[in-house]
C-alpha cells in the first residue's frame, strides 16, 4: 500500500513531537504493509514550509528507518490566497516528490465560491489538485455535491481511510460514505500523525472499502492510484462522478 498523507517529520507541525515517534510511526506503517509514505507538513498561517529544509528531515528519517518504508516529501497545502499565489509562482515546491500532484485542504471554517476557479488556476500551471479529507469538512459536507463537481472537473479526491470506521464521527463516517456511492474517491489515506489514535495504518479502511465497493476498488484507492500518484502518472482508477443534479444535502 502506498499512503501520500501523513505527518511522520518531527517537530515542524501538529504531527510527530519527536524523532522516536518518527522512527516508530515508521515502523508502524511499515508493519501495516505500507511500502511508501509521503511526509506531508502543513502549509499555512501557523506553520512555516521549508522545502529544503524538510527534505533533509525526510532523508534523515530515511537513514534512521532503512529501506521501509519509502518516504517522499509533500505538502499539506492549505488552499489560502497567500499560498496560491505561491504555488502559481513556483508549482514545484508543494508537490508530492517530483510529481504534478499536490494535496490541498480546505478551511473548515471558510469555503469561497471561487475554490472551482483555483482548482483551475493550479492544472493550468501543471498541478493536479488532491482535495484531501472532505468529508471532515463541516461545510463541504453540507453541501458533497461541490466535490462531485470538482472530481468532475479533473480533482482527485483522497478520504482519510479512519472516517470509514466511524473515528471521526458518524457525520463524516456516512459523508465518505456518499462519495464512495457517488464514485468520487480517487485515494484512501492515514493522515497519522501519532502512534495511538490517529495511526499510520491503512490495512483497517483497505478492508471496509473492500466490503462497501470490492477488492478491486479497494486495491485502487490505497495501491494503484497513490502509486500512481508517487510515480507522476495518470490514475488507472478515476470513475465519472454520480452526478446527482436533485442533490439536497441527501447525506446528512
Amino acid at each position: 500500500m502506498v499512503d501520500i498523507h501523513s505527518h511522520i517529520l518531527p517537530e515542524v507541525d501538529d504531527g510527530s513531537k519527536s524523532w522516536e515517534i518518527s522512527v516508530a510511526m515508521c515502523r508502524m506503517a511499515a508493519n501495516d504493509g505500507i511500502s511508501h509514505q509521503v511526509a506531508t507538513p502543513h502549509a499555512n498561517d501557523r506553520y512555516h514550509y521549508d522545502r529544503v529544509y524538510l527534505q533533509g528531515l525526510v532523508e534523515h528519517l530515511q537513514s534512521l528507518i532503512g529501506v521501509a518504508p519509502m518516504l517522499a516529501l509533500g505538502c499539506d497545502f492549505h488552499l489560502s490566497y497567500d499560498n496560491l499565489q505561491d504555488v502559481l509562482a513556483n508549482p514545484a515546491r508543494y508537490a508530492i516528490g517530483n510529481t504534478h500532484y499536490m494535496l490541498v485542504e480546505l478551511s473548515n471554517y471558510s469555503v469561497p465560491p471561487q475554490i472551482s476557479e483555483c482548482m483551475a488556476q493550479l492544472g493550468d500551471c501543471g498541478i493536479t489538485p488532491i482535495l484531501t479529507h472532505p468529508e471532515r469538512n463541516p461545510i463541504l459536507r453540507e453541501n458533497l455535491q461541490r466535490v462531485l463537481e470538482w472530481a468532475e472537473q479533473g480533482c482527485v479526491i483522497q478520504l482519510t481511510g479512519s472516517a470509514l470506521s466511524g473515528f471521526w464521527g458518524e457525520r463524516a463516517r456516512r459523508a465518505a460514505l456518499w462519495l464512495l456511492e457517488h464514485d468520487a474517491v480517487h485515494v484512501l489515506a492515514t493522515d497519522a500523525h501519532e502512534t495511538q489514535k490517529r495511526i499510520p495504518v491503512l490495512s483497517t479502511a483497505r478492508e471496509a472499502a473492500a466490503k462497501l465497493c470490492g477488492e478491486d476498488v479497494a486495491e485502487a484507492l490505497v495501491e494503484a492510484n497513490p502509486r500512481a500518484i508517487i510515480d507522476d502518472l495518470k490514475l488507472p482508477y478515476f470513475p465519472r462522478p454520480v452526478i446527482d443534479r436533485d442533490y439536497r444535502k441527501s447525506s446528512n
